[in-house]
């Protein structure tokens, strides 16, 4: 992804309507903007940035609200040691278990990272312990909407059942799992159309010259195998199999009382 998008960013990016976004860093970089408004963060003042990657997401909202304190989490410690750009706290711990006091920040942001988080439940109860009353969750993440057996899901994914290096969540469990911690979902968007089909068109548009770039870090045979998995996630997006969405919740002052 950092190669073919000349950043530090790990996510698919955003392309919004208005095709303001022209590369793929653009379009990661559109994708922070839009969690970071989503999150409310011109009014956050403590941010724990869950499964952070390399930083990159922790320093483009650094910029932007400039008395912002953020701490990237992190089980990764060889991304963390390439995290120093952040300016940001580096806590090399589990998603699962959150080394932070109860009710001690005002917002959990996981972006386009809880899709590898499991039990994604177990997440979700550590954000809303750590969280302060009236603080946010706010998740961007990759979803299936397949209806199938498991072994049709798998065929049905075809070569993204094994490139897709992620859990395979539904909408409704991730949902579930936020309700069931106690949080109150106040949005939920659905922007696949924004994010796999314009990232496939701009790499195919743009294969000849990505090529060079790739197979200057990586064997030939992962470059094509790349282009095939881009391949199938357009087809399985066109056909609403895959989506992305943005989840914000709430904590309630009930729950903020109930679980000290």
């Amino acid at each position: 992804m950092t190669i073919a998008a000349g950043g530090r960013m790990l996510n698919f990016g955003y392309w919004d309507d208005s095709s303001s976004a022209k590369t793929p860093l653009e379009a990661q970089q559109m994708l922070c903007a839009a969690v970071g408004e989503l999150a409310e963060l011109a009014s956050s003042m403590t941010v724990l940035d869950v499964g952070s990657g390399l930083g990159a997401p922790a320093a483009y909202w650094k910029s932007c609200y400039k008395s912002l304190q953020v701490a990237c989490v992190n089980i990764n410690f060889s991304q963390l040691q390439n995290s120093k750009d952040a300016q940001a706290s580096l806590v090399n711990a589990t998603s699962t278990a959150l080394p932070f006091a109860s009710n001690s920040v005002d917002r959990v942001i996981a972006l386009e990272s809880a899709q590898h988080f499991r039990p994604l439940g177990r997440f979700v109860q550590e954000s809303a312990r750590v969280l302060d009353s009236g603080g946010l969750l706010v998740m961007a993440i990759p979803v299936l909407k397949l209806r199938k057996k498991r072994l049709l899901h798998f065929l049905s994914l075809g070569i993204l059942a094994v490139t897709w290096s992620s859990e395979h969540y539904d909408p409704e469990y991730v949902e579930r799992a936020i309700t069931g911690a106690g949080l109150s979902i106040e949005s939920s968007r659905y922007i696949g159309k924004n994010v796999y089909g314009p990232l496939a068109d701009y790499y195919l548009k743009n294969r000849e010259n990505l090529r060079p770039r790739i197979l200057a870090a990586y064997p030939a045979y992962l470059e094509k195998i790349l282009y095939r998995s881009i391949l199938k996630m357009k087809q399985l997006s066109d056909k609403g199999d895959i989506e992305y969405v943005l989840l914000k919740a709430r904590k309630t002052d009930t729950l903020t009382r109930e679980k000290p």
